[in-house]
Order: structure tokens, then sequence, then C-alpha cells
């Protein structure tokens, strides 16, 4: 089974990537760009009977920090 897991920096955390996207957009003439975040996208393929709890505690462990991201699990 194949997963894929979002995660972003959570609301208020600075994103220092964010910041620079949107410096060089607007470098290149791209105007009216804001709020830029950058986060990451974490494909897996997991055994068919993988739980939702052991998916959920592989995020919490290792794949997001919690404390500064939100993760989304969607099974494709």
């Amino acid at each position: 089974m194949k997963l894929r897991i979002h995660v972003t920096l959570k609301p208020g955390v600075l994103d220092p990537q964010g910041k620079a996207i949107e410096h060089a957009l607007a470098g290149l003439g791209f105007q009216g760009v804001a709020g830029a975040r950058v986060g990451k996208l974490i494909e897996l393929d997991v055994a068919e009977g993988t739980s939702d709890a052991d998916v959920d505690s592989m995020c919490r462990q290792l794949l997001a920090n919690t404390v500064i991201e939100n993760y989304r699990i969607e099974r494709a």
C-alpha cells in the first residue's frame, strides 16, 4: 500500500525557505507572491496490514517534528 505523508510547518513558525522563494520570485519579476511556505512530501510503500496507529507513530517519532510541524497522511 502506498502512503503519502505531507509535512508542513505550523502556522506562526518562521519559514526562511519560504521567504527566500518569495524574494527570488520577486527578483525574477513575479509580483504579488506572498505567504510562501515550504514543506515536504514523503512517499512510503507499507504492508497491506499496516495499521493507522503504526503510521501515526512513524510520523510522530521520525517523519515530523510535531513541535513545529503538522502532518497529513494520504492513502493512495
